[in-house]
């Protein structure tokens, strides 16, 4: 039954993953809107700006120096509508699946782990007489399925972010990775094997968060819809459960989320000290450059893919369950 329970979430997660990428693409360039602003070496010189979105072709870079008189005007974030049709024009209609190979890595190692440890979890702490489970083990169970799912997934999801983010970059700037393979092994010869696991506490709190309450919320709304009587045990009652659980998730993961994109996607090079030097003094340059709400950037597309993301992962998983209740 443990092993059965890591098929049927591996399988589930990557159908999921896999038919929402583009809205996670696009939720993660959106979260790096506003980053260079960050680098700006005096208060009231900008060198060499380059709009949030960093889209080439166009006047993408003003060369020399901008004088500004002034404090600094924040930068206006642009929607996921806009985003997502700059990419199509600037880069083709196939850029919103850049990165798909690393998506299905990541989901065979972190969704699998985490939907599998749960499962595990929720079997050996569930009332043998009612078959369930108190919220706060429901809880308990995904924080620590979600942390051991994520530190296991973590080169997958360096080199995902990676690979979304990579055509915001100016052509000489960028990565160009083949695929998560080259990916992973470029970071490993160029940056040490450690990069992989760059921004892992972020990574891992994120999961234990998202984990926590997209799995706990799911069960809990399901219970509660079957125990009250207002839908039966089919589609509907997923499909609403899933997408209650999908906003839940959105709204507790999204601020970790921006601070792991942005740590993760951080160019090191030789010799110079990184932009940042951990996960708190991301938040902080963030929030001063930014603003607090900066910490909800891309949290449109964020809900916007945890809603459908969530609700597929769902009912794909009730339906593989059926399928393979008998093996």
């Amino acid at each position: 039954m443990g092993v059965k329970g890591f098929v049927e979430g591996g399988i589930a997660s990557i159908i999921a993953g896999c038919s929402t990428h583009p809205l996670d693409l696009i939720k993660v360039r959106m979260q790096l809107q506003g980053e260079t602003l960050n680098k700006a070496p005096a208060p009231h010189t900008v060198h060499n700006l380059r709009p949030a979105l960093a889209f080439h072709g166009g006047a993408a870079a003003s060369h020399g120096n901008i004088h500004v008189s002034g404090p600094m005007v924040r930068p206006t974030s642009v929607g996921p509508v806009a985003v997502g049709v700059k990419i199509i024009q600037q880069e083709g209609v196939a850029a919103l699946f850049s990165g798909v190979s690393a998506t299905v890595l990541r989901q065979t190692l972190y969704s699998t782990t985490r939907m599998g440890l749960y499962d595990m979890l929720k079997q050996k702490w569930s009332d043998p007489n009612t078959s369930n489970m108190p919220l706060s083990r429901k809880i308990i169970a995904g924080l620590v399925a979600g942390g051991i799912g994520a530190a296991v997934g973590n080169p997958a999801d360096v080199a995902m972010v990676r690979m979304q983010a990579d055509g915001r970059l100016p052509l000489d700037q960028r990565r160009n990775y083949k695929s998560v393979v080259d990916a992973i092994t470029q970071m490993s010869k160029s940056e040490g094997v450690t990069s992989l696991w760059r921004g892992s506490s972020l990574t891992v709190n994120r999961a234990m968060l998202v984990t926590a309450s997209q799995l706990a919320s799911y069960d809990q709304f399901k219970e509660m819809i079957l125990e009250k009587g207002l839908m039966k045990d089919g589609l509907g009652t997923h499909v609403t459960a899933s997408f209650a659980a999908g906003f839940v998730a959105a709204v507790a993961s999204n601020p970790v989320d921006v601070i792991k994109t942005r740590v993760m996607n951080m160019k090191v090079e030789p010799g110079m000290a990184p932009p940042y030097s951990g996960a708190f003094d991301c938040a902080m340059k963030t929030i001063k450059a930014e603003g607090p709400m900066a910490l909800y950037k891309g949290f449109i597309p964020t809900i916007s893919r945890q809603g459908p993301f969530t609700i597929v992962l769902f009912v794909t998983l009730e339906q593989v369950r059926k399928m393979l209740k008998d093996f």
